[in-house]
């Protein structure tokens, strides 16, 4: 509005009164019958093809579609979302950085031989270092980071078992999954059942969570 007001009457005699109140404030008045008094902010300004601008700097705002048909918003189910989704998040991270590294290592192996030795050892060191915090999951939070995993990889854990460690694998510990009521091969849906989910890790990677 400030600078609106400077161009429209920008051909009169204005002064510019010194501020009286903070720096950053002035008080601009027209000498004139129809004076213009009010104590304004000064904006920073920014520099285009030599021609100078004001600036304003605005906050990030997201917009979203409405929620899915069948999709309920519970404010207590939401917390409790927003704090399973920050417990494995980093977990789902972490595979997908490791992923990527695996696969430049296996391109580097001379035969299948070396590749499978490699797996092996590094299962077992993946086991020591996770296994604990592994087991102090909830079954939600398994569940969660199951679908967080197809997420941040493009590819199911059914199928990474499969990939690295053989079908029959695979087939175990998704029978093992089966046992406590998921499935390794749950794939991610951020427009249907994981919209929630998906609008959590957008306020996480926003840094507002």
């Amino acid at each position: 509005m400030l600078f609106f007001c400077i161009t429209g009457y920008g051909q009169e005699k204005d002064t510019v009164t010194p501020a009286t109140a903070s720096p950053a404030m002035v008080t601009v008045a027209q000498v004139n019958s129809d004076t213009l008094l009010g104590v304004y902010h000064v904006l920073k300004t920014a520099t285009f093809d030599g021609q100078t601008y004001p600036l304003v700097e605005l906050k990030e705002v997201i917009v979203v579609a409405r929620m899915p048909r069948g999709v309920r918003f519970d404010y207590r189910r939401h917390a409790r979302l927003v704090y399973n989704v920050r417990r494995v998040y980093p977990y789902a991270l972490l595979v997908r950085d490791e992923f990527g590294r695996i696969n430049r290592l296996l391109e580097t192996m001379p035969d299948e031989k070396a590749q499978r030795n490699f797996l092996q050892q590094y299962e077992k060191e993946l086991f020591n270092a996770y296994e604990d915090d592994m087991k102090k999951l909830t079954f939600t939070q398994g569940k969660i980071l199951i679908k967080l995993i197809d997420r941040e990889t493009q590819v199911t854990s059914y199928d990474l078992i499969r990939q690295y460690r053989g079908k029959f694998s695979a087939t175990f510990w998704q029978s093992i999954a089966r046992i406590f009521g998921t499935s390794l091969k749950s794939s991610y849906d951020p427009a249907g059942d994981d919209y929630l989910i998906e609008q959590v890790i957008r306020e996480i990677e926003a840094g507002r969570l």
